[in-house]
């Protein structure tokens, strides 16, 4: 770059922060052990400087666009497109009384996200350039396997990542009906086991749906099966139950996905309630809270795993050296496949961050996505 191109872009600001909401139908009924769905809502973020634009989303209720229009597009506007910790400091600080946790974190995110893309794109660098990528290589995890699947349908969904795609670990549900249905749920883990073989790792996922014995007992009776991840055994916010289990079986046990602030998750490792944190870019603030969260993990010896949304996670996760995988989930990824040109391959049990497109690398199929629009 020439000196005067070098000091327009340092000199950019934030000219506008535009935000829509998609809700998506699933594509069978979906369900974990505590909660079900028939849709998934993307709320998806335009932040732009001059002609360069910036993509940033969440998962959350069109609630979260509301409060991005009246609370944040206005103060992140007229501000350095290159100071992004600086936007995330004035949104955490302009959503005090209206709470971080919850709707007010999802928005943050995604404004965070379309800044860190809109400030790649302006350097004409690939976002994890950006932020100082560790590795070219991201591992992944297949992740799925709904209570409400049926044999055929979890059969086939589990070949497809561990067969097809070679993906060496995958993850199901379980837990059914907040722990009452313990036998479907050593059925179906057997059933991954025979699918996905002796040499993918089995992951499984209870969504705090048992009491830390039983989760115990369910563990103790799958003991053949080699789960090497059991997440949210019990409710994360339980963090003695958390430790309870952890000490009682040889699955890591993990948790963190409904982290929003630092202290949540300095808590949970200080507590020795988890093998592996994890944290969500869409949730905890985006990516610059991801970096920081990645930090106080290390700090207790532990690496970290993205929660869902892989797309949002890919560049950032190439730059956290304690990095332990991503969640390949599969509401995210079709919808991500459905909205965005760019997309990763997962063959293989990794994904690349695109080192050939500036930002995120991902262009948003407007026309496509118009249909499912709903703010």
């Amino acid at each position: 770059m020439s000196d005067t191109t070098i000091n327009a872009v340092t000199g950019a600001t934030i000219d506008s922060v535009e935000v829509s909401a998609y809700t998506v139908p699933t594509d069978a009924p979906e369900a974990d052990g505590t909660i079900s769905w028939d849709s998934t809502t993307m709320v998806v973020v335009r932040a732009r400087s001059g002609d360069v634009e910036g993509i940033g989303w969440t998962y959350g209720p069109t609630a979260c666009a509301t409060l991005i229009s009246d609370q944040i597009a206005g103060l992140v506007q007229g501000r350095s497109a290159m100071d992004v910790p600086g936007s995330s400091k004035a949104m955490i600080k302009a959503v005090r009384n209206a709470g971080r946790p919850g709707i007010a974190g999802y928005a943050i995110a995604a404004v965070d996200v379309a800044l860190w893309d809109l400030k790649a794109r302006l350097l004409d660098l690939p976002l994890h350039h950006l932020l100082g990528a560790v590795t070219t290589k991201v591992p992944v995890y297949g992740s799925g396997g709904f209570t409400t699947y049926d044999a055929r349908q979890l059969r086939e969904q589990l070949a497809k990542w561990a067969i097809e795609e070679r993906i060496p670990r995958v993850k199901i549900k379980i837990g059914q009906s907040w722990g009452t249905e313990t036998e479907r749920d050593l059925d179906r883990m057997a059933q991954a086991r025979a699918v996905i073989g002796d040499d993918t790792e089995l992951f499984v996922d209870a969504n705090g749906g048992y009491t830390r014995k039983q989760a115990i007992r369910v563990m103790a009776a799958a003991a053949d099966l080699d789960v090497r991840w059991f997440e949210e055994p019990v409710s994360s916010d339980h963090l003695e139950g958390l430790r309870e289990v952890r000490d009682a079986v040889a699955a890591d046990v993990t948790a963190g996905e409904y982290g929003y602030d630092l202290f949540y998750f300095r808590r949970m490792c200080a507590a020795g309630a988890v093998d592996c944190l994890q944290a969500d870019v869409s949730r905890c603030g985006g990516i610059t809270e991801f970096i920081r969260v990645a930090a106080v993990a290390a700090s207790f010896g532990l690496q970290i795993s993205g929660h869902c949304g892989p797309h949002l996670h890919a560049h950032v996760a190439a730059a956290i050296p304690n990095l332990r995988h991503l969640e390949w989930f599969h509401d995210h990824v079709r919808i991500e496949s459905m909205f965005f040109d760019g997309t990763l391959d997962p063959t293989g049990g990794t994904i690349t961050p695109n080192d050939e497109a500036p930002g995120n690398g991902l262009t948003l199929r407007v026309a496509d996505a118009e249909r499912y629009r709903v703010a």
